[in-house]
């Protein structure tokens, strides 16, 4: 099949983006860094050097997002031959030293003015587990973004769609919002084409990293039509001779990402804690309500979510219920019943009436009446049948 003009193709991506109230301007799928209007991102790991003074003199730069965590922790205890203990040693050094930078990097960012998130890297393995050491490692405050790095699509190497959906879940659970979705373009169209399968990762705003001046043909139009950032210059094709945007301060491996908003817009839309809308043929099957669109040619909306129960908590529930099924047709269990000669039912049966009193004040009480056995409420009690 002919691929359409790339005009046509930018009109048609402008069209969409009208309509359904997306972020990303059809100028904005084309070179948009060298737009000055458009704020600029750097995300960085262990092994970038920034110099934060001259980092500060790009006023484009609104923030700073850095690798947190990289898959499961490290194993608490060291056990094995040397090698092994030397290898988990190693493994534990390089965790209290990163975890130590990534901190630093923190308070530095957040005293100079720039905003601050985090991402982790994802890996085959326990995805809850990922999420809780995401959130231990980085401790994200309410304002910092947070992201899932999906590098592929390959689960022998990299997490599953179906554990990064898990993942999500559980960072929804624990922090109130969602993390955004960072990938490539073929993971990212792999999503999209299945975006019934993956109804969380197609609707997690998109942080795509594609290393192109041009991505109108290429941008994966699922649900997304348009990006939160794009991840555009990287060592890939930045380098001594040339690069798509140098940051001051910052190495020619340092990763670039542009936003379609300005500097202020950004700010104000930071953390991208939500899901983004769907087109209106594919709420029907969306099991969440879906507020109204917001206007506005840079606005991110987005729609509330419930998260749905986990296995535990839907057996906490029933176990629940059914202990307070199973206690309505228990007979309650008399432990003071006073243990004496000749104390039978018709004792008892007044013992009840009068108030559980001591048995000296039950004989006073059956002393005194004219027949004892009327003391007992029932017919059954009084021998009737």
């Amino acid at each position: 099949m002919k691929k359409p003009a790339r005009p046509l193709r930018r009109l048609a991506l402008l069209a969409a983006a009208i309509v359904l109230g997306t972020a990303a301007q059809a100028s904005d799928f084309s070179e948009p860094w060298k737009n000055a209007d458009r704020a600029l991102v750097i995300d960085a790991y262990e092994y970038n050097s920034i110099d934060w003074a001259q980092l500060t003199t790009d006023k484009r730069v609104v923030g700073v997002i850095n690798k947190a965590s990289d898959g499961l922790p490290p194993p608490y205890f060291c056990f094995g031959s040397d090698m092994d203990v030397k290898l988990c040693k190693a493994l534990w050094k390089r965790y209290a030293v990163t975890r130590e930078l990534f901190q630093t990097r923190k308070v530095v960012a957040k005293a100079l003015g720039l905003k601050w998130g985090a991402y982790h890297l994802a890996r085959p393995g326990n995805p809850v587990e990922q999420a809780n050491n995401f959130i231990e490692f980085a401790e994200p405050a309410p304002d910092d973004l947070v992201a899932l790095d999906l590098e592929g699509n390959d689960p022998s190497q990299w997490m599953s769609l179906e554990d990064a959906e898990e993942f999500v879940r559980q960072v929804h659970r624990r922090l109130g919002r969602f993390p955004v979705l960072y990938t490539n373009g073929r993971t990212a169209q792999y999503i999209a084409d299945n975006r019934y399968t993956y109804r969380l990762l197609s609707r997690l705003p998109l942080w795509y990293a594609r290393y192109k001046p041009n991505i109108d043909v290429h941008f994966p139009m699922g649900n997304w039509r348009g990006y939160a950032l794009w991840q555009f210059s990287a060592q890939a094709n930045c380098g001594r001779v040339s690069c798509p945007y140098r940051v001051p301060g910052t190495p020619n491996d340092i990763d670039v990402s542009v936003a379609p908003m300005n500097a202020a817009e950004l700010r104000q839309q930071w953390t991208f804690g939500g899901l983004i809308d769907v087109p209106s043929d594919y709420l029907a099957s969306i099991p969440i309500p879906v507020p109204r669109a917001l206007a506005g040619k840079v606005a991110i909306t987005y729609a509330d979510v419930s998260t749905p129960p986990t296995v535990e908590e839907m057996v906490a529930v029933l176990g629940a219920r059914w202990e307070k099924f199973r206690d309505g047709f228990r007979m309650p269990v008399v432990k003071t019943v006073p243990q004496r000669p000749g104390f039978g039912i018709v004792q008892y049966v007044a013992w009840k009436r009068s108030g559980q009193r001591t048995p000296d004040q039950i004989d006073a009480a059956l002393a005194g009446a004219a027949d004892p056995v009327n003391t007992a409420s029932t017919a059954l009690d009084r021998g009737q049948r």
